[in-house]
């Protein structure tokens, strides 16, 4: 039997939304625009959190570890496809092709385990408000903060090793905007049935159960909502618990139905538009739902501002004093 004349890619070359040439420009021009809205909004909330003390409390350090990450999130798939639509067909590395992967899983991971905990965080303060600051003191919410993130590493960690295994002998055209795992699988040219195996199980185990968690804290939630007798004050609570609820299913819907699906094969431009809501909509949403919609961090908003816009407005003036 000859042995087989395998060529090791060392590079791919990401395609992006070549199909789409006469709209490169406008697709351009709307993904930088959502990226910058996405970086400078999590970045205010960073900042505004940071900065009023009455936002220090545990909901609050969730919403500042998830906009801290949706940046990270966010920019590790967005300014390459930036890049792609303005030179068609990006190259790139075999290493960097792995880095990313293992970020984006990583992201993507400790997002889902936030998102639980953040859900959970809510079922308390509404369900159980006189134990809340028992159940959920700083130390408690620290910890949940920490076992999201190193969760998170660890996830990312296998799903790159053994896509990094995997033989590529040719093609090395990534028909996606980025290192994404099916059609780094598609690729390969070894088996790849217990590769495949192992990442629908790890979806299931991190998608599927924060996702039922989250809907078991929302059902809880929803049920307290009931017993508010104000319609008033049950319309709010309901328009806000709604409007999480609707981001989380977007983000949660999206991904499922990307990985949890083994031997399913959704045409390359089917995977590349559900791609787009969980890498590019849903961290534009996350600060608008979870921040512009409260009153408590409006306020805080705008007291931020009025110091700031105080402070430069002494120094103009040229005085050495600061209100």
């Amino acid at each position: 039997m000859e042995p087989k004349n395998v060529s090791a890619v060392t590079e791919f070359q990401l395609l992006g939304f070549q199909n789409l040439l006469e709209w490169q420009t406008l697709l351009f021009a709307i993904f930088l625009i959502i990226y910058f809205f996405t970086v400078m909004g999590n970045v205010v909330i960073i900042a505004v959190v940071s900065q009023d003390q009455r936002l220090h409390l545990p909901m609050y350090s969730f919403l500042k570890h998830l906009s801290f990450l949706e940046i990270w999130y966010t920019s590790t798939t967005v300014p390459l496809l930036l890049a792609n639509l303005l030179s068609w067909g990006q190259v790139i590395s075999f290493s960097t092709c792995m880095t990313q992967l293992y970020f984006f899983v990583f992201f993507g991971a400790t997002e889902c385990f936030l998102l639980a905990m953040m859900a959970y965080d809510r079922y308390l303060a509404i369900c159980s408000p006189l134990h809340y600051s028992f159940l959920m003191s700083s130390e408690i919410c620290t910890k949940l903060i920490a076992t999201s993130w190193l969760t998170g590493v660890g996830t990312g960690l296998l799903p790159s090793l053994m896509i990094s295994k995997l033989d590529f002998c040719g093609p090395n055209q990534i028909n996606h905007f980025f290192c994404d795992l099916p059609p780094l699988m598609q690729l390969s040219c070894s088996s790849i049935y217990v590769t495949e195996l192992v990442i629908f199980f790890l979806s299931i185990a991190v998608l599927c159960i924060c996702f039922f968690l989250t809907l078991v804290s929302y059902v809880f939630i929803v049920s307290s909502i009931l017993r508010i007798p104000s319609a008033s004050g049950r319309m709010k609570t309901f328009s806000t618990c709604g409007s999480h609820l609707a981001v989380v299913t977007i983000y949660y819907g999206t991904m499922i139905s990307m990985y949890v699906r083994p031997n399913a094969h959704l045409s390359p431009e089917v995977n590349k538009i559900i791609s787009v809501f969980y890498t590019v909509i849903t961290p534009l949403l996350n600060p608008v739902i979870y921040s512009l919609r409260n009153k408590d961090f409006k306020e805080a908003v705008r007291k931020v501002m009025r110091r700031k816009c105080g402070i430069y407005a002494v120094r103009v003036k040229g005085s050495i004093f600061i209100r």
